[in-house]
């Protein structure tokens, strides 16, 4: 009987391709690089805590024994550590087939990084902006490489304006409004590089994913009366409406490795709302198509990054 639905059984074998993915210490990161490994990719995991990066690799390693795991320390959040990660990937590898932007969140009170930059928009677009810059040498003369981002519906509802990409600094901050706009930067982010990698003759992708609603730890920092009211474990309208993390990361994993996956594509659930379900290719906001503001959005985050992308057109 043919399966109707595209899981993680149908990722194809990835024996000899190593692939970098971020935030890959728990939720939907560690199944991410769990899926990818047992399936025989060389895994890096590229985490803040270095401790849970190793514990995360012990049970991988315990998932599929004989997997190559490696950590590498990685907070999005700190130009200097992005830049620390990227020049150790170069010291380690010659070439890298995928890199899955999967660390991010959002901050429930307003914060900015060492940088200067909020903290929303800093670990969701800013970090895996200049990562992604500083290592895709690394993959744009690979055959089959990808670059994945994952997004979120709530870009649905994102306003940005990439002169001002802390507009509520000195006024009331709203964590949903923050985390909306981080995540359509990820989309815009993800058409417009595509778009020159295209340009360039590269011989890799952007493409992108997003979980729906998972049942992850990322709301840990939020306060306790949302973590309750979003606690599957107590609350059965959000187990109604929530998916395990190992099926939230099926849009990732399928914009990773589905060998029909295109530039530019985007998967995500395929039920009602996009909340659950397994993956399909979904379509994004016409805001997130915006061409000029793609172009904006990406010289604002070369200034203020210092990362300039090398190798690749401005179509």
């Amino acid at each position: 009987m043919t399966r109707k639905h595209w899981t993680a059984q149908d990722i194809p074998g990835l024996h000899g391709r190593t692939a970098v993915v971020t935030g890959a210490n728990s939720g939907l990161g560690f199944a991410i690089a769990d899926a990818l490994a047992r399936r025989g990719a060389d895994v890096v995991l590229a985490c803040r805590n270095e401790e849970k990066a190793a514990a995360a690799a012990d049970r991988i390693w315990a998932n599929a024994p004989g997997a190559v795991v490696r950590t590498l320390s990685l907070d999005v959040g700190s130009l200097a550590s992005v830049r620390a990660a990227a020049q150790g990937l170069h010291d380690e590898y010659d070439h890298l087939d995928l890199l899955v932007n999967n660390a991010g969140g959002l901050r429930p009170r307003y914060s900015v990084t060492e940088d200067g930059f909020e903290s929303t928009m800093a670990v969701n677009h800013l970090g895996p902006f200049a990562f992604t810059g500083l290592v895709l040498d690394l993959m744009t003369g690979t055959p089959g490489s990808r670059v994945v981002m994952v997004s979120s519906t709530s870009h649905r509802k994102g306003v940005l304006d990439p002169a001002e990409l802390d507009p509520e600094r000195g006024r009331d901050y709203q964590f949903y409004r923050a985390y909306s706009r981080a995540k359509l930067a990820n989309l815009l982010f993800t058409y417009a590089l595509n778009r020159r990698l295209e340009a360039g003759g590269a011989r890799t992708i952007a493409v992108a994913g997003h979980p729906g609603l998972a049942r992850t730890n990322g709301g840990r920092d939020m306060s306790w009366t949302v973590r309750i009211v979003a606690d599957h474990r107590i609350n059965p309208i959000a187990r109604a409406i929530s998916q395990p993390a190992a099926i939230g990361a099926l849009g990732q994993l399928r914009a990773a490795t589905d060998p029909d996956a295109r530039g530019g594509d985007f998967y995500g659930p395929s039920g009602r709302g996009e909340l659950t379900g397994y993956p399909v290719r979904v379509t994004s906001s016409d805001l997130s198509h915006d061409a000029d503001l793609q172009r904006r959005l990406w010289t604002a985050s070369e200034r203020l990054t210092n990362v300039v992308y090398q190798g690749t057109t401005s179509p």
